[in-house]
């Protein structure tokens, strides 16, 4: 009777045994992850990020204990699902309102920080030992921010700086790119959201960065246009010597030899192109060509009249 009693019992024992194991098998795993690139505050004062030495990680072991820096992994809430403004208060972001990581809620500006570029585009890295599905949002501080003070909603931007929805799990983190506006310098805080669908959880982080203004773009050298080339002065044409048989015009009275011609008042207002060096002082081409040919007229009568002689 005994042996049967206690066969009955081992056979309920292991009944429930496996039951649980069951349970436990088929329930579903909790994500666990955080950002490691631009590390948060979890993970920089943690084993991972070696700053646990820092005299801000130092002050929020003493606020919270260092329990939330072993498990810098697990900073999720059950059950928002998407009503993160109205779950989690402000002044409690970066310890999503948990009294175990309420440390990373101090106020200060000596945080571990990540130097980013303003204006430029970042890629921050996510470790995670489960792959689930959700989307992950990447918020910004605005322009103002203020360190020394606890962290608000109002302190972030309304649209998030990156946000992608189930991307790939590669080498134990997801990658998440986004683009930071320009125009911020000094301490500010990326504040990360991943919520699953997989599971009712959603997770929260705290990443501090120092900004520095993006390097100004390098103005285009345009080349300097080569100085044009002094071209040599082109000669002005010669106009042809009047022709001897060329009688003047009726109305052109002749000009006796050695005298100056009459002002003509249109020749002397046009300016001709191809005038000559003689034009500029006054005397045209025709003229000085029928002195020459006078010239050498009388000096061919003198030599004749000299042959004569003889």
């Amino acid at each position: 009777m005994f042996v049967r009693r206690s066969a009955v019992a081992l056979a309920a024992l292991i009944g429930s045994a496996s039951t649980v194991l069951v349970t436990l098998c088929a329930a579903p795993a909790g994500a666990h992850g955080a950002p490691t690139d631009p590390g948060s505050r979890a993970v920089a004062c943690g084993p991972r990020g070696g700053q646990a030495q820092s005299a801000a990680c130092a002050a929020a072991v003493r606020a919270g204990g260092s329990t939330a820096f072993e498990k810098w992994d697990n900073l999720r809430v059950a059950g928002v699902a998407g009503r993160d403004r109205q779950m989690i208060p402000d002044g409690q972001l970066c310890s999503a309102g948990i009294a175990l990581y309420k440390g990373l809620d101090l106020a200060r500006d000596d945080w571990p920080a990540t130097a980013l570029k303003a204006g430029a585009r970042f890629s921050l890295t996510y470790a995670s030992t489960i792959p689930h599905r959700g989307t992950f949002r990447v918020y910004l501080t605005k322009e103002g921010y203020d360190p020394g003070a606890p962290l608000t909603w109002d302190d972030l931007e309304r649209e998030p700086v990156a946000s992608v929805t189930d991307p790939e799990l590669r080498d134990g983190a997801y990658r998440i790119r986004g683009t930071l506006p320009g125009g911020r310098e000094g301490r500010h805080l990326l504040y990360t959201v991943w919520q699953n669908t997989d599971t009712p959880d959603t997770y929260y982080s705290c990443s501090d960065i120092v900004l520095s203004p993006a390097r100004p773009a390098a103005a285009a050298r345009v080349p300097a246009s080569p100085a044009p080339s002094a071209s040599p002065p082109v000669p002005p044409s010669a106009s042809p010597p009047a022709s001897p048989s060329a009688s003047p015009p009726a109305s052109s009275p002749a000009t006796p030899p050695g005298s100056a011609p009459a002002a003509d008042p249109a020749r002397a207002n046009a300016t001709s192109p191809t005038a000559s060096a003689a034009d500029a002082d006054g005397l045209s081409i025709p003229v000085v060509a029928g002195v020459a040919a006078l010239a050498l007229a009388s000096v061919a009568g003198g030599a004749y009249a000299l042959r004569r002689r003889r």
